[in-house]
């Protein structure tokens, strides 16, 4: 039966980069949620000392709650290879600090849209550098996550593997059991694709599920378009929202997961309204998971 996990997008300003929440705050917030585990971002502020990572592992489990995924954001496809090999090295530390958390997986991504590079190009870019960490992956027991991605909170530009038409190939690429998916179904819309057919594409890779809801607070995806490159972060039109309340098919995509034996993490990312919305978040999904893993089966 999946096992659920709480990821703290409504903090992550605070956490990252204002620092007026700590971590160990967000620890004792999300006690209080009904999850089996909390997904760990790289970027807190606070992982900067490494005397720390064994700290708040101590801190998660001492509230009987794991951290079963590291969440970060290599960027694997630049032109240049020093640029390139500097990232392996970032993905490695990330690595590292999974391994240390008691985390088994962490997330790799394929890079930015940069304009100077083809499909092709960035595909291997990514696929060779993805690769390169794989042995350093199996010696921590760690398994790489790649996530069918939008774009991290501290890019300028989108993901370069946004589209199924190369995110699936990219994918396809990489044979290797320390290699699966994190699969989220809002991201598939802000690419203008179906979510649902990305995962009959590759649900057989799936090994971790991003829950998330999002919607556009004004305009069109076109209007999306235009201001998502070249700014740092997020477009201002784009949220996040309740689980349950916005585009996705969770009754599809819970079928398609259970037909292909999932029963990996799913991670809650919700919205920016605070820990009651993702309170009501947890409650969904835990009624999903019972409807679609029910025990006695």
């Amino acid at each position: 039966m999946p096992q659920l996990a709480a990821f703290p997008k409504a903090y992550m300003q605070a956490l990252c980069k204002e620092g007026t929440l700590t971590v160990s705050e967000w620890i004792e917030l999300a006690s209080t949620l009904e999850v089996e585990g909390l997904e760990w971002y790289a970027g807190f502020l606070e992982m900067e000392d490494e005397s720390n990572w064994a700290r708040f592992r101590e801190e998660v489990e001492s509230t009987g709650r794991t951290i079963p995924m590291l969440c970060c954001s290599p960027d694997f496809t630049h032109p240049d290879p020093s640029f390139r090999e500097k990232e392996i090295e970032k993905q490695k530390h990330w690595i590292t600090m999974a391994h240390r958390l008691g985390a088994s997986y962490c997330r790799t991504l394929s890079g930015q849209k940069r304009p100077e590079f083809s499909i092709e190009e960035g595909i291997q870019y990514a696929a060779d550098s993805i690769r390169a960490c794989l042995p350093f992956a199996e010696e921590h027991g760690v398994t790489l996550i790649i996530e069918n991605h939008y774009k991290d909170d501290f890019w300028n530009y989108p993901e370069f593997a946004q589209e199924m038409d190369i995110f699936c190939p990219l994918v396809e690429a990489i044979d290797d059991p320390r290699f699966g998916v994190n699969y989220d179904p809002s991201n598939t819309y802000l690419a203008g694709e179906d979510p649902l057919e990305l995962l009959r594409r590759i649900s057989h890779r799936v090994v971790t599920m991003h829950a998330s809801d999002r919607y556009l607070a004004e305009g069109t995806l076109e209007d999306l378009r235009r201001e998502e490159t070249g700014a740092e972060g997020y477009a201002q039109r784009l949220r996040h929202g309740e689980i349950g309340q916005g585009l996705n098919d969770y009754d599809a995509i819970f079928t398609e997961l259970r037909r292909v034996g999932f029963d990996g993490w799913i991670s809650i990312e919700d919205g920016v309204d605070g820990i009651e919305q993702l309170r009501r978040s947890v409650t969904f999904l835990q009624n999903k998971i019972a409807q679609y893993w029910p025990q006695n089966s």
